[in-house]
């Protein structure tokens, strides 16, 4: 990414016409630029609500939306450069994880207390252990052994077990009220004590220690070597249409949500799922982009994606949440239970051992994936 960056004003501007077409076309493909509007007008007509039919084709319409969010962030990606690059989408998708537990919360459907706390909680697992391994796991089939920088990894995980320590642990040994609850006070001092540590890190990752998560050695390098950074039209263009695909993603999940949720209750399921269900679906994006990453070789993209979107989670969702929920007198249960303690806690121990040499394998992936595998069966068999 850096060295494409210094190439930027190699770049000239007034290349012919034909060569500029075909790289505007090989840039933003025309796919990327018609489904996302495809899925404002899909939730404009109600689409999911005319039968199964029109579920499915909902459905289909969001993850066209998915992609081509992660294509045009990648693009974004690309023009800025690390780490900022992976910043845009993990402040977007954290947007939308806001407004779709908000508009859940709105419904009044089901227990929307704990809402909130399945859902950043499912986001954490997912991405520390679902993402994580398979990146971890396509990496190392593909290149054997991957190198990161161990100082950005090292300081995303001290950071990340401090806000989810504070947001979902301590919930539960507090007693000025009874329960997984904070008290008002008691949830604003944690919002801005979580807001507070997210800036710090940003600050650490973009301005104070960028090197820290920089691509550790060429082979991070070598995939964007012959591509050429997106002019600046494109990159706008890029920019605009991630965000109308994003909104297209939440509006469409938020549609769907209903029968997802009708569905899990016919099948018998703890609600539980529902918040894992949201998670996979708002983190889709991040996860096809971090894997993506993983295979070229660039390990270090990978988890700056992947860490940054649970920093995020945290950082800014629950924050979010809680000035509303304070401000509209709603409930919030972050407390987690025994179970889900005892994984949070082993998610972490294994991270730090697997994320603390700066290189890794499949074994440190399948690790994570059993730990991943092991949190979805006791959700569904509690």
């Amino acid at each position: 990414m850096p060295k494409n960056q210094g190439e930027t004003p190699n770049v000239h501007p007034q290349a012919p016409s034909g060569a500029s077409h075909a790289k505007s076309v090989k840039v933003l493909p025309l796919w990327t630029l018609i489904v996302p509007f495809l899925g404002l007008v899909a939730y404009l007509a109600h689409l999911s609500y005319l039968g199964l039919g029109g579920v499915i084709g909902a459905a289909v319409i969001m993850m066209g939306c998915v992609l081509a969010a992660v294509h045009h962030a990648e693009v974004v990606a690309h023009r800025v450069g690390e780490p900022f690059g992976t910043l845009v989408l993990a402040i977007a998708v954290t947007i939308i994880e806001v407004s779709l537990i908000v508009s859940l919360m709105l419904s009044g459907s089901g227990d929307t207390t704990t809402l909130a706390r399945d859902t950043v909680f499912a986001a954490i697992m997912i991405i520390i252990n679902g993402i994580v391994g398979l990146c971890l796991l396509v990496g190392g089939v593909r290149h054997h052994e991957q190198r990161f920088v161990l100082k950005g990894v090292s300081s995303a995980l001290c950071v990340l077990a401090a806000m989810a320590s504070l947001s979902l642990v301590l919930p539960n040994f507090t007693s000025t009220v009874a329960g997984p609850f904070f008290s008002p006070s008691q949830l604003i001092f944690v919002a801005v004590v979580s807001l507070i540590l997210y800036g710090a890190f940003v600050l650490v990752q973009t301005v104070r220690h960028r090197d820290y998560f920089l691509p550790s050695g060429e082979g991070d390098l070598k995939q964007d070597d012959h591509a050429a950074p997106p002019t600046l039209k494109e990159t706008w263009i890029a920019f605009g249409v991630l965000i109308v695909a994003l909104i297209g993603v939440v509006l469409l999940a938020k549609s769907l949500s209903s029968h997802i949720e009708k569905a899990v209750i016919g099948a018998g399921l703890p609600l539980a799922v529902v918040g894992v269900l949201i998670a996979a679906l708002v983190l889709a994006p991040e996860s096809l982009a971090a894997i993506k990453a993983a295979r070229r070789n660039r390990l270090q993209t990978s988890l700056n994606l992947a860490l940054g979107s649970a920093l995020a989670t945290i950082g800014l969702t629950i924050p979010a949440v809680a000035v509303l929920s304070v401000f509209m007198g709603w409930p919030l249960s972050l407390g987690l239970d025994t179970k889900s303690m005892v994984l949070l806690l082993l998610s972490f121990i294994v991270s730090i051992f697997s994320l603390g040499t700066g290189r890794t394998t499949v074994l440190q992936g399948v690790t994570h994936l059993v730990i991943f595998a092991t949190y979805l069966f006791v959700t569904i068999v509690p």
